[in-house]
């Protein structure tokens, strides 16, 4: 769908993740202290995912070494990330995560943006392998995701206990957003087989958007890296089945045909790189090409929007691909958004 091809990238991306998921500084911690013996350095409070300068980051980091490693049979660095991962996710590791998870006041740690990427790497870690993936890599991601079970239920249970009382979504373009949660935790849903996990999310995404039309799409803010339209379309796309979404769609947007809201076609303007807030919509740009083209693959073959949305994720990917990398404020985490754009599967899960 791009000139620029997802394998021609991969082994980049994947050196870029290397040199950040064991960067302990500068560090952005989110951690309630109930004392002062809580005063900790990241590492010993997170003893797997400390780097990448923050802990949400740190984690979409591992999601995408897996996501290289399954996909990719010719990955370059594919013994560097099998021994970094080998080192970090424990049994004993996992314990302290899981065990910090449990400590007062920490019910709203890295909620849902947390919850919902952990989530998804443990998901990542059951789906099956490309063809000609070395069969000591697929059991290594075997063994991962079994020794990080425990620290998925923890998250998958309170987005069980959480969603029920969650009367409102939260639609604003950054870690917040809720339809980003709930769209990335349904893969574990799907993966894991467990349909308590899915009903709630399901029962929760309708109750929110399902009576949305004609969405204004003000949108971008100035620290924005999630489209709240395309996201929540996105989010309906995987959580209705086909034909209920293609309807629910054309209420959603009803002249998105038309290019309109125009500002959805329009790749958004990055000021200054160096500032960690104004380069979040760099990912902007990366995570609505990822639902573009998500989005088109939804659409009935012969439909014309299919190719106004592709070209769009074009123009999108273009305006950010070269960006990914050049200062750290972006760098620590920008390339997980282009693995989404250029790799995330669009069809197989579009009719759940």
């Amino acid at each position: 769908m791009h000139r620029f091809q997802a394998g021609d990238a991969v082994d980049h991306f994947v050196a870029v993740v290397l040199a950040h998921v064991g960067r302990e500084y500068p560090n952005k911690l989110d951690h309630v202290m109930n004392g002062p013996g809580e005063v900790r350095s990241p590492r010993e409070l997170h003893p797997i995912f400390y780097g990448s300068f923050d802990w949400h980051s740190c984690v979409h980091g591992y999601w995408l070494l897996v996501r290289a490693l399954r996909t990719q049979p010719s990955l370059a660095q594919a013994a560097e990330v099998v021994g970094l991962i080998d080192g970090s996710v424990t049994p004993e590791n996992v314990a302290r995560e899981a065990e910090y998870l449990k400590q007062p006041l920490r019910g709203t740690f890295e909620r849902p943006y947390g919850w919902g990427w952990l989530l998804k790497l443990a998901a990542e870690l059951g789906e099956p392998v490309a063809a000609g993936v070395r069969a000591e890599v697929a059991e290594a991601l075997g063994k991962w995701r079994r020794i990080l079970d425990p620290l998925a239920e923890a998250f998958c249970a309170r987005f069980v206990a959480y969603l029920p009382k969650a009367t409102y979504p939260v639609r604003v373009g950054t870690h917040q957003n809720t339809a980003f949660a709930v769209a990335i935790a349904d893969d574990y849903a799907r993966v894991a087989r467990n349909e308590e996990l899915a009903a709630a999310l399901r029962a929760r995404a309708r109750s929110w958007y399902l009576d949305d039309r004609n969405y204004p799409a003000w949108e971008p803010d100035g620290i924005d890296f999630l489209s709240p339209c395309l996201i929540e379309a996105e989010c309906m796309r995987r959580l209705l089945g086909k034909g209920e979404f293609l309807a629910w769609f054309d209420g959603f947007v009803p002249e998105i045909g038309k290019s309109r809201p125009a500002t959805l076609f329009k790749p958004a303007f990055v000021s200054d790189r160096t500032d960690g807030q104004i380069t979040h919509l760099d990912g902007l740009n990366l995570s609505r090409a990822w639902c573009w083209r998500t989005i088109a693959s939804a659409l009935p073959e012969g439909d014309r929007r299919r190719e106004l949305f592709l070209e769009a994720a074009r123009v999108h990917l273009d305006a950010a691909l070269p960006h990914v990398t050049g200062d750290y404020m972006g760098e620590h985490w920008l390339a997980t958004f282009a693995m989404l754009a250029l790799t995330e599967p669009g069809a197989e899960d579009a009719a759940r």
